[in-house]
């Protein structure tokens, strides 16, 4: 029996059905299934659980090419004054740590590595698989308190609606997003970045 408070795991996707999940503001989705995974090559656009979410555990897999990137976005909104899931939800950053800022000839901040609450909070303690290996993750939202997990070990720790959260994130581009991380529930979302990026073994349970 689950402890109080808490339910039994859900699975999001068992490697041969897409039954949890659609595109953002659309009723299909452009993603597919390949070898047991959730997969694009790019270009589908972002992938949302058909539910949403307020306090919650989630546990996914993921593996992204070189020069490859993507991320989880959790608390996503779909309302019409919103073009995009990354407007309101914070993402848990996936992406080729190594070699991104190489291919795309850019400065990777560590706020914005594998792991990251992307652009607010950089990873500690990472320990990536090698590129092409898949890496264990998994995000913990509870009453404001979210954490990052990779590989095991916990990586990122903060607090959503803080007067702290608020000033900080009022220092990054989100400033001008009004919604931004902003919701007590929200829907997950795998972010298509336009690179190629799989996910496989998803699943969640309400806290």
């Amino acid at each position: 029996m689950a402890p109080a408070g808490e339910s039994e795991w859900t699975v999001l996707f068992d490697g041969s059905t897409m039954n949890a999940w659609r595109n953002f503001k659309s009723d299909t989705s452009a993603w597919r299934i390949e070898d047991g995974t959730l997969n694009t090559t790019g270009g589908s656009g972002d992938l949302i659980t058909n539910e949403t979410f307020g306090n919650f555990e989630l546990e996914f897999d993921w593996r992204i090419t070189e020069g490859g990137n993507s991320g989880v976005i959790y608390l996503a909104q779909e309302g019409e004054e919103y073009n995009s899931t990354y407007e309101t939800g914070p993402e848990y950053q996936i992406i080729d740590d190594e070699s991104y800022g190489t291919v795309h000839n850019i400065t990777l901040e560590k706020n914005q590595m594998s792991g990251s609450n992307y652009a607010l909070d950089e990873p500690q303690s990472v320990q990536l698989k090698p590129l092409g290996e898949y890496n264990q993750a998994k995000i913990i939202v509870n009453e404001g308190h979210v954490e990052h997990w990779l590989n095991g070990q916990k990586v990122v720790e903060y607090n959503l609606w803080t007067d702290e959260w608020k000033a900080r994130v009022a220092e990054t581009k989100f400033k001008d997003m009004p919604g931004y991380g902003q919701f007590k529930e929200g829907h997950i979302a795998l972010q298509d970045h336009g690179d190629p990026v799989w996910f496989k073994n998803i699943r969640i349970r309400r806290l």
